[in-house]
């Protein structure tokens, strides 16, 4: 096993310089993906509107209020979010169809720095960033109902904890038991989405047109929006109902403040990486993936900085910086309790097709990394509760020759034939321990700080392989300063907001600890077994 194993690229060979089939390694992988290549610029455009669109921008604006001194700088904090989400997108696509194939950042990682970063990622996107996602969902879910009930406490009881375990179980339940309705679902969870943000902006329309329509005498919105200055200091409302001013704040520390602003910015950005996912459903890659990515992308931003906008204008500003669902408790203070209502509904909707998609590429990942060995492969199982079967569906296992080590599963016409539902299980109880332990605001960093990281690696290294590889084949090249703009921005983002949160940075960091002794003690019990 060992002598198959190439040098990674990012490392200088130990004699002679690469060779023509090291050149030629990702260009000599299988193409063949999952779905046909039957999709146009358009249909790229809706896929990523429908993969980043989430709950972030009706759950984050608070977190992101309350880092930074004015309701201007809150906006701009989105803009630079945004900036960084196309920048990333654009060089994901570069590696996406350079390296062909599925599995995420993990294949690139492994290419560039060799087999245990590629590990480390996929531990840490199964034990800490996946579970903190479905944590901060089912949260905010939770918490828009209160919101819409007029309940807003900084401190939730244990209460809105177990409600927010009961939205997790009955998702992964529902993911157990079919695929095929999971889904289905997706198209009716993405026309939500518009409908709601279509909404938002509408209110803030009417709220504007009567205040001018009557000689600037009635405001149905919070007031603050046409009395105070958007880009002057004030002190900002925490959720404890203390009082923070900007004053004595230092620039060193206000760095420190906008990165963990821009964690919950990033949160609501959260799936621009999936780019690379829509390169192997588009029939011509070179010119459909980036019109594709530079059409959503700034619509995205226009879309989330026209909400935000909204938020001020519907609120006083004090409450934007309290409140974790901050679309729901808009809706309330505009027009009252019944549309409150109905908001909650919709906002629930999407966060639940967040809830139920998250969940779903979550048992997916820890199946790729069960197939790899990288974890028990007991999590590469499907139809299976533990080792008990639940349909007539089989696992095999994977084939001598295939080189992704993908399991071959016959699906059958039983319930549960496609679903991994031991990875489910597992993503569940780790999340349950997520929502128990922490809440909203702590996991937006832990999150942050989990997936930038593995981010930052994965960009710095495709810059490192336009000098160390210049010829390889790459569909699609950004202009060199596009992956240079978000490694400089994502690392000081990571390197910053780890000092400023040193609690989730130490939470992270154990928990890569724990992956790195598992990664060594499997390899040492795999070596002892063919010994």
């Amino acid at each position: 096993m060992a002598s198959t194993e190439t040098t990674p690229l990012l490392q200088d060979p130990p004699s002679e310089p690469p060779t023509t089939a090291h050149e030629e390694t990702p260009q000599s992988s299988s193409r063949h993906g999952t779905f046909a290549a039957q999709l146009g610029a358009l249909d790229g455009f809706a896929l990523l509107i429908s993969i980043v669109i989430g709950s972030g921008v009706f759950s984050s604006p608070g977190p992101v209020d309350a880092n930074v001194s004015s309701p201007g700088a809150a906006l701009l904090v989105w803009l630079v979010g945004g900036i960084l989400a196309w920048s990333g997108a654009l060089t994901f696509a570069e590696l996406g169809t350079a390296f062909p194939g599925e599995g995420g950042i993990q294949p690139y990682l492994t290419y560039m720095y060799g087999e245990f970063v590629g590990y480390l990622a996929a531990w840490s996107w199964i034990v800490a960033t996946m579970p903190a996602t479905l944590a901060i969902l089912c949260i905010v879910f939770v918490e828009s109902i209160y919101s819409a009930l007029g309940v807003n406490e900084p401190h939730p009881p244990i209460t809105h904890k177990l409600l927010s375990l009961l939205v997790l179980v009955a998702v992964t339940v529902a993911n157990s038991i079919s695929t095929k309705t999971s889904t289905r679902l997706s198209g009716l969870f993405v026309a939500v989405k518009f409908l709601t943000i279509a909404l938002l902006i509408i209110a803030g329309l009417v709220v504007v047109g009567v205040w001018l329509g009557s000689g600037k005498s009635k405001d149905l919105g919070g007031g603050d929006w046409h009395e105070r200055g958007w880009f002057n200091a004030r002190n900002t409302t925490l959720p404890d109902g203390g009082s923070f001013d900007w004053e004595g704040v230092t620039a060193w520390e206000s760095l420190g403040y906008f990165s963990a602003a821009l964690y919950g910015a990033l949160w609501g950005y959260s799936g621009w990486d999936k780019a690379n996912y829509v390169a192997a459903e588009l029939r011509d890659p070179r010119k459909q993936l980036p019109l594709s990515i530079n059409t959503a992308i700034p619509t995205i931003i226009a879309c989330y900085i026209a909400a935000n906008t909204v938020y001020y204008v519907l609120l006083p500003w004090d409450v934007v910086s309290t409140t974790d669902a901050a679309a729901v408790t808009a809706i309330y203070h505009f027009i009252g309790r019944v549309p409150a209502y109905i908001a909650t509904f919709l906002i629930c909707l999407v966060i639940l097709g967040s809830v139920l998609g998250n969940s779903f590429v979550a048992g997916r990942m820890t199946v790729a990394a069960a197939n790899k060995r990288w974890i028990p492969s007991i999590f590469a199982t499907v139809g299976q509760i533990g080792t008990y079967k639940v349909s007539s569906s089989t696992t095999k296992p994977p084939s001598s020759s295939a080189s992704n080590e993908t399991a071959v599963t016959d699906s059958s016409t039983s319930p549960g034939g496609q679903s991994p539902i031991n990875a489910l299980l597992l993503s569940t109880v780790l999340s349950a321990v997520y929502i128990l332990l922490g809440n909203m605001r702590i996991l937006l960093t832990l999150n942050g700080l989990a997936e930038y990281a593995f981010f930052f690696l994965t960009v710095l290294g495709a810059i490192l392989l336009r000098w160390k590889q210049p010829g390889l084949e790459r569909p699609v090249k950004p202009f060199i300063a596009i992956p240079i703009v978000f490694a400089v921005i994502s690392g000081f983002v990571v390197v910053r907001g780890a000092v400023f949160a040193p609690v989730q940075a130490g939470i992270l960091v154990g928990i890569w600890a724990v992956g790195g002794l598992w990664y060594i003690a499997r390899g040492k019990v795999r070596s002892w077994f063919r010994g």
